[in-house]
C-alpha cells in the first residue's frame, strides 16, 4: 500500500512538471488556454499512454480524471505566474528533466509489475518519459529533443539501468526508483553544466578540390 501510495505521488508530481513544461512551451509561441492545455495534456500523458497500449494494460489516465485535473491546476500555475515560467528558459529544463526522470520509473516499476523482464521495463520506461516530449515539440513544430544531440534519451537509458543495478545490489523498490531518479537528473545537469552530447551523423559531403 505504501509503495502504490509513493507511486501515486510520483505519477502526479511528474505529470504536474511535464504538463507546466509543456504548457510553458505553448504559452511561449502564443496558443490560447485550450491549446497550452491540449500541449500540456498531451506532454504529461502522452508517454504512459504509448507504455500502456504496448503493455496491454488499461490506459493510466482513463481509470481517473485525476490527471485532467492536475494538468488544469498546471495550466492555471503558469497563468499566475507567467513572467516567471515563461521567460526563463532554466525552467523549462527544470520541469522538463523533473517530469522525465519520475515517469522514467513510473515506466519501469509498471512494466515489472505486468510480469515483463527488466530489459523491456528499461524500454518502457524511456517511451514513458521521453513519448510525451516528442509529440510536445511536435505539436509546437519544434524539432524533437528526443531526436537531437541532447543528453536526454541517453539519461533515461543510464537511469533504468541503475535501477537495474540497484536491484541486484539488494535496494527495496523505493531505493530503486529514488537511485534512477537521481541519476537522471544529474546527467541532464551535467550535460547542461558542461554542454554533453552525443556524435551528430552528419551525411555532409565535402566538395572535391580540383
Amino acid at each position: 500500500m505504501a509503495d502504490y501510495t509513493f507511486l501515486t505521488l510520483i505519477e502526479v508530481i511528474g505529470t504536474i512538471a511535464f504538463a507546466i513544461s509543456g504548457i510553458r512551451l505553448a504559452a511561449y509561441r502564443n496558443f490560447d488556454w485550450f491549446g497550452a492545455y491540449t500541449v500540456g495534456l498531451v506532454t504529461a500523458i502522452g508517454g504512459g499512454t504509448l507504455r500502456d497500449i504496448l503493455l496491454d494494460i488499461p490506459v493510466f489516465w482513463m481509470q481517473t480524471p485525476l490527471y485532467l485535473g492536475v494538468t488544469g491546476i498546471s495550466l492555471a500555475v503558469v497563468i499566475l505566474f507567467r513572467k516567471m515560467l515563461v521567460s526563463n528558459n532554466r525552467m523549462l529544463f527544470i520541469f522538463d528533466t523533473l517530469g522525465l526522470a519520475l515517469f522514467v520509473v513510473i515506466g519501469i516499476q509498471k512494466t515489472l509489475a505486468a510480469g515483463y523482464p527488466m530489459w523491456v521495463a528499461i524500454v518502457m520506461g524511456v517511451i514513458t518519459g521521453s513519448f510525451g516530449g516528442v509529440l510536445r515539440d511536435i505539436l509546437i513544430n519544434e524539432q524533437p529533443l528526443f531526436f537531437r544531440k541532447d543528453i536526454y534519451a541517453t539519461a533515461c537509458i543510464g537511469g533504468g539501468l541503475v535501477y537495474w543495478l540497484a536491484g541486484l545490489l539488494g535496494s527495496g523498490p523505493i531505493g530503486c526508483q529514488l537511485a534512477c531518479a537521481i541519476v537522471i537528473i544529474v546527467l541532464r545537469m551535467c550535460a547542461l553544466r558542461w554542454n554533453w552530447h552525443l556524435p551528430v551523423l552528419s551525411m555532409a559531403v565535402t566538395p572535391d578540390k580540383k
